[in-house]
């Protein structure tokens, strides 16, 4: 993790003492779609896609944001951003939090007045988020291949207005996060979404999971994909 981050700020080193250099991030893309998830699903959303992630899900759909992007500063950011006219602001990946800035980017946002959310996988430490970010925080199953990566303290970081999601690929990762959800007493924490990976898990089927054992969670299928499929930038 410590090499990803030093990777994406390599290039600010090579900035002149005499010039101080902009704070500014590498970005995948910038773009303005109906945000898919958690519980701003539906609302006009401006998402900012950093790149660069330490982990490899075996199921992730963004694997275009791991590498490449554009060196961009934060003005440059806020501007287009701004050209949207929209109220909601997601910040998201890969993992954004990857890139150290993306902690004064999100408290940026909020000054300027946005609802902003962050997109994270859970395996980076969230405590030093601006307290009025809505974090989506991600609890990895089995099945993703990356669960040795929970942060587990990321569980005290998490406040009411947040989310903590679970994406669910199999029988076997319902019954883990069936699990985590009673032993850890989450929806006691915040909102606990599950999410069925594409293609692997039925949604009724795992709706009828859900309902069978009472589970105090909110059952999400992603808007963006059933609007666009897997269409980058949407």
């Amino acid at each position: 993790m410590k090499g990803v981050a030093a990777h994406l700020d390599a290039a600010d080193a090579a900035t002149p003492a005499s010039a101080p250099a902009e704070p500014r991030l590498r970005v995948t893309e910038i773009f303005h779609s109906l945000q898919g998830e958690a519980d701003a699903v539906g609302w006009p959303t401006v998402f900012v896609r950093l790149t660069g992630c330490p982990l490899r899900c075996v199921w992730c759909d963004t694997e275009y944001s791991f590498h490449g992007g554009t060196w961009r500063t934060f003005a440059d950011v806020l501007a287009e951003v701004a050209s949207h006219g929209a109220r909601h602001v997601c910040v998201t990946g890969g993992e954004p939090l990857s890139q150290k800035r993306c902690l004064a980017l999100l408290t940026q946002l909020c000054d300027d007045g946005y609802e902003v959310s962050l997109e994270t996988s859970g395996a980076l430490d969230v405590a030093e988020v601006d307290a009025r970010v809505r974090k989506v925080v991600d609890l990895k199953a089995p099945g993703s291949g990356e669960v040795a990566r929970n942060l587990w303290s990321n569980l005290d970081a998490l406040r009411p207005h947040d989310q903590l999601k679970i994406v669910i690929a199999d029988r076997t990762d319902y019954e883990w996060a069936r699990e985590c959800v009673a032993g850890h007493r989450l929806s006691e924490r915040c909102q606990v979404l599950f999410s069925p990976v594409h293609g692997r898990v039925a949604p009724r089927e795992l709706a009828e999971w859900i309902l069978a054992d009472r589970l105090p969670v909110r059952m999400q299928l992603q808007l963006h994909k059933l609007l666009w499929g897997s269409e980058p930038g949407r």
